[in-house]
């Protein structure tokens, strides 16, 4: 297989070559007096100072405050709107249509497979084992040179397991100079404290083949703001900013990133990821123990994957007492099963109680 030193050299060479948009606000040069962007002079109401001026593109305070907290150079992150806009920034940077491809391990979540066919990207896949867990060797062996791209969700989205940091560093490296690993960590904060299944965000400096995608939309509880990161090499990161938009993190959404991320916004947040944990090993024995349920997967994210003698049934009376759950029967091997967001106490008692009626009701 093709082998290169850079990262970058994996990428498309249309891209390395593009010249980026260069934005009125990038060559404002810390001028006081701003006519360069055709822009109201007026804020639109009151307590909107500032919104009427375009956004930094990468917001100074909120970039350097997120390095601090996933340990890495400001030059290795890149802020956008969602770790949804980061993966599809990926495979416009790194996958040619007709020609490259990406590689997947189902069931798992399902915006790498739609980014990767709108780009014309193949998919390969290799499918996670029975228990859920991530299969290395079977992965590498189905690696072919058009792939360029290596996804892994972890931990996992919609089953929950977790991925070990051995597993994936010893991917990483088996990839080196032929595929850029994409280790996506939405639910990392979830993990059980002092397992083996923790971020590798520290691993990005050393890994040059390493990105890792955070978000601020589950333990941030920041979904309606869409905020995303992307951790990678710096040389991946100033190629993937030619292709953002000029002003791709609106000054609301930043202010309230900075605020959620702030010293005491994290001293909160992990206060309610330990309440999250706590509720998840309640729910999981509590749903084990009903007649209804087949099997409650492990779980190192803020759900449960939920395997049903009857799905349908289950899903029906849930939705006739107002809960809404995902129905995830349409991905591979989970052909039984419904994803239960975990919610506050109460709700989950009501989530229970529901499904304890729904089994007593003769058949």
């Amino acid at each position: 297989m093709n082998r290169t030193d850079s990262p970058v050299d994996l990428a498309r060479p249309e891209i390395r070559a593009l010249q980026a948009y260069s934005s009125a606000r990038m060559e404002a040069r810390g001028g006081a007096l701003l006519l360069n962007a055709n822009e109201s002079p007026w804020p639109p109401f009151d307590n909107a100072a500032g919104w009427n001026r375009y956004p930094d593109p990468q917001p100074a305070a909120l970039l350097d405050r997120l390095a601090e907290l996933y340990g890495v150079d400001a030059t290795q992150l890149l802020i956008g709107r969602g770790s949804d806009e980061g993966i599809d920034l990926l495979m416009r940077a790194f996958c040619a249509a007709g020609r490259d491809a990406i590689m997947v391990s189902p069931p798992t979540f399902g915006m790498y497979a739609v980014c990767a066919r709108v780009q014309g990207a193949d998919v390969v896949e290799a499918p996670l084992r029975e228990d859920g867990s991530l299969d290395v060797d079977a992965l590498l062996a189905r690696v072919t040179p058009a792939v360029k791209l290596v996804f892994v969700c972890a931990p996992n989205n919609p089953s929950g397991a977790g991925v070990p940091r051995t597993a994936i560093l010893r991917l990483a490296g088996a990839l080196a100079g032929r595929a850029l690993l994409v280790v996506d960590e939405a639910y990392v904060e979830f993990v059980e404290p002092g397992g083996d299944g923790g971020s590798v965000a520290d691993c990005v400096g050393a890994v040059p083949n390493l990105v890792v995608l955070r978000t601020l939309s589950k333990a941030w509880a920041l979904a309606g703001v869409r905020v995303g990161m992307l951790l990678a090499d710096a040389r991946v990161v100033a190629l993937l900013r030619k292709l953002t938009p000029p002003y791709p993190v609106p000054a609301p959404c930043a202010e309230a990133a900075l605020r959620a991320v702030s010293r005491a916004g994290e001293r909160a947040m992990r206060e309610r990821v330990a309440v999250t944990i706590h509720e998840r090993a309640r729910l999981r024995a509590a749903l084990a123990g009903l007649a209804c349920v087949r099997e409650v997967l492990p779980s190192q994210a803020n759900f449960l994957a939920v395997r049903f003698h009857d799905a349908e049934a289950a899903l029906d009376a849930l939705l006739a007492s107002g809960i809404v759950v995902r129905d995830v029967r349409r991905y591979p091997s989970l052909g039984d099963a419904l994803r239960l967001t975990l919610g506050a106490p109460a709700e989950n008692d009501r989530v229970l109680q529901v499904l304890r009626a729904c089994v007593e009701q003769p058949a």
